[in-house]
């Protein structure tokens, strides 16, 4: 819209959009705002203002929440705080307006929408439950039910025949990336699908290549109830083994005075594809479980398999199968060991590579545990400040700790001199190692911008470092394994051949890092552009096959340049049309691209149009001389044509046969494209 006048009709509006209807025909428009309700009708240029009683009730209170307008009828339907729908008629009176009430929802009425006729009312709120009213009565009215999460917005598609909801968990048909990711982004060593918190007690599986969820495991098993100020059980800490055999879960409730904490022990079934719950053991410890970690050894022995738990309460905790009882001859765990440092708080533990050392942090300093006995081997520490992360080195590193501190610090530890090797001062929010290789990523926060560091732990100086990788703060990261290793030209990159990088940042976005430009990322990752290839050989597939080779031949015969082939293969033009819009860049960044991949490169030229090229070129400099001698060899040519026509035409002047020259010998092969 092309705004020329602007004028003020409403003040104190609310910036939500489901607070801004325009009624009947654009007669008037009508806000709500807390306890007033107001309407503006644009021919009588009149503004009348109605409000609602403020006093709660056990139910709740009256504020108005959102705002429908009927498409046909002066109507307008208001939600409310204590889950009321109120119909208001006859609101062009100040004070004999009427208003009849529906109610169903238990909360917040969070939006509504009437139909295309009028005829019904949609309404939604934290039940998750979409009501259809009908004829405006309580009586009648149906249920959509289990929906996933709280409806926050209705909307009703032009022709009245589809309806679209959007929820407060950003949840789409295909996945679900949660606001709040409790449980950091792990990795599934079976499927390399991202694993992350899903919806309320469930945990997804994300797989990055589709762009979509895997599967959903729910893990608190228990009905998700939508009230205001209800604590309920939350996902809080999830680690896999190293195959993926097995799968250990952290469920918590925070209550007044003790928290309800709940470790979970999952199996992998083989049969049904799925993870069976093991072992569930209540209150593992008797604070908060700040991390935990398996010992990655071979799991064909059970032996070795082992589960560590670090909490608040100043001990870790190790976990170990042992057989039960019965018959069949099953396993649970149980715990084995429970460690602790001068009663310190423990914060993180992670497992050496070949499982011989376990380190656990507590506060201000690192602790060394052999793996096998449990004695205490060694501490280390770098005041001031608590440890933040830390993480072992791998392969040919393996001798060293690496760890960061609160208070702005990364420091690396030689576990065998028992000595610091080096330090840094950097404010590291990630630490997180390669599992493939050497190479460890670390995320600092400086100057409101998150910068990017790559190092070997025998090696302080950086071997990559990326500055103001975005301006949100980054509070996660994950190393997902390639299926196979990528050639990498730029040794700049080599770090990136075997795993690639993803970050979460505060903001929920999900951002990686890539050595290769758009197009040639875009090509081998997008399943859509082999789409013609991979169609069934049908009579319709066979005769639209013959039916372009016959136009590609006829195109070919008349000598034309097919050029909306290169348009057809470009991966720029095919992405826009096949990647979902939720995951496609902005605007801004793919229109260069798009219109890059339209044009023509002056490389792929035919011979033809060189030719034709030195042709205008010589002919202008015939024209020049010709001009200067005054010679009129082609206006004799055209006025012998001419006299052979029987025609009697206009002669000419030499300026307009120069410009009839040059329109003759433009190439308009172009247009075929379009």
């Amino acid at each position: 819209m092309e705004a020329k006048e602007l004028s003020v009709v409403l003040d104190g509006v609310d910036a939500s959009p489901k607070c801004i209807a325009f009624g009947r025909e654009g007669e008037y428009v009508a806000s709500v705002k807390e306890v007033n309700l107001q309407v503006f009708f644009f021919k009588r240029k009149q503004l009348n203002r109605f409000s609602v009683s403020t006093v709660k009730t056990k139910s709740g209170n009256n504020q108005f929440a959102c705002i429908a307008c009927h498409p046909t009828e002066d109507c307008i339907a208001t939600g409310h705080a204590d889950g009321k729908i109120r119909l208001w008629r006859n609101f062009y009176h100040k004070k004999d307006y009427t208003f009849s009430t529906l109610h169903w929802h238990h909360d917040t009425v969070m939006d509504l929408a009437f139909s295309m006729e009028g005829t019904s009312l949609l309404s939604g709120g934290v039940e998750s439950v979409l009501v259809l009213w009908h004829n405006e009565s309580n009586c009648q009215k149906d249920f959509l039910p289990r929906l996933g999460s709280a409806i926050e917005y209705i909307s009703m598609s032009s022709d009245g025949t589809l309806c679209c909801t959007l929820h407060t968990d950003n949840s789409k048909p295909k996945h679900i990336l949660s606001r709040d990711v409790k449980t950091g982004l792990v990795v599934d060593p079976r499927t390399k699908a991202l694993v992350l918190n899903g919806e309320p007690g469930h945990l997804q599986f994300y797989c990055l290549q589709s762009d979509q969820q895997l599967f959903s495991l729910d893990i608190v098993q228990r009905q998700y109830i939508h009230q205001a100020g209800l604590n309920q059980a939350d996902l809080v800490k999830v680690a896999f083994s190293a195959q993926g055999k097995w799968l250990a879960t952290v469920e918590e409730r925070e209550e007044v005075t003790d928290p309800e904490l709940q470790l979970k022990l999952w199996l992998y079934d083989e049969e049904t594809q799925s993870f069976k719950l093991n072992t569930r053991i209540n209150m593992p410890h008797e604070d908060h479980i700040t991390d935990m970690c398996f010992r990655e050894m071979d799991e064909l022995e059970d032996d070795s398999l082992i589960l560590v738990t670090a909490g608040r309460d100043c001990v870790f905790k190790v976990w170990v199968m042992v057989e039960d009882t019965d018959p069949e001859g099953s396993v649970s765990w149980s715990c084995d060991f429970v460690g602790s440092y001068h009663n310190y708080q423990a914060t993180n533990c992670c497992f050496s590579e070949d499982g011989s050392l376990l380190a656990v942090s507590f506060e201000e300093t690192v602790t060394v545990w052999d793996s096998i006995t449990w004695d205490l081997k060694c501490t280390f520490c770098h005041p001031p400040g608590k440890i933040r992360n830390i993480c072992f080195g791998r392969l040919t590193c393996s001798k060293y700790l690496i760890g960061a501190t609160d208070y702005g610090f990364l420091c690396c530890w030689n576990l065998l001199s028992c000595a610091l090797e080096w330090s840094a001062h950097l404010n590291v929010l990630v630490l997180q190692p390669d599992p493939l290789s050497e190479h460890i990523a670390a995320v600092s926060w400086l100057s409101k911008e998150s910068s990017l560091f790559v190092f070997k732990p025998n090696e302080p100086r950086p071997i990559y470092i990326q500055r103001n990788l975005c301006k949100e703060k980054i509070q996660l990261a994950a190393f997902v394994p390639r299926d196979e290793p990528e050639t990498i030209v730029s040794e700049k990159y080599h770090w990136l051949r075997r795993s690639q990088l993803f970050f979460l940042t505060d903001t929920q976005e999900l951002m990686t890092l890539s050595t290769k430009s758009l197009e040639e990322r875009l090509t081998p990752s997008s399943k859509q552009l082999a789409v013609e290839e991979s169609l069934p050989v049908t009579p319709f597939s066979l005769l639209l096959g013959k039916h372009r080779r016959q136009q590609s031949h006829e195109d070919i015969d008349l000598g034309k340049q097919v050029h909306n082939k290169h348009k057809q293969d470009s991966p720029a033009v095919k992405e826009l049309l096949h990647t979902p819009a939720h995951v496609l860049p902005s605007a801004s960044f793919l229109c260069p691209i798009f219109i890059n991949s339209l044009l023509i490169s002056k490389e792929n030229k035919s011979a033809e149009e060189v030719a034709d090229e030195v042709e205008m070129e010589s002919e202008k400099t015939e024209d020049d001389s010709d001009e200067e001698r005054g010679v009129t060899e082609m206006e004799q040519e055209d006025t012998s044509a001419m006299e052979l026509l029987g025609e009697m035409t206009r002669k000419l002047s030499k300026s307009q046969e120069k410009e009839l020259r040059k329109i003759r010998k433009m190439d308009y092969s172009w247009i075929s494209a379009f």
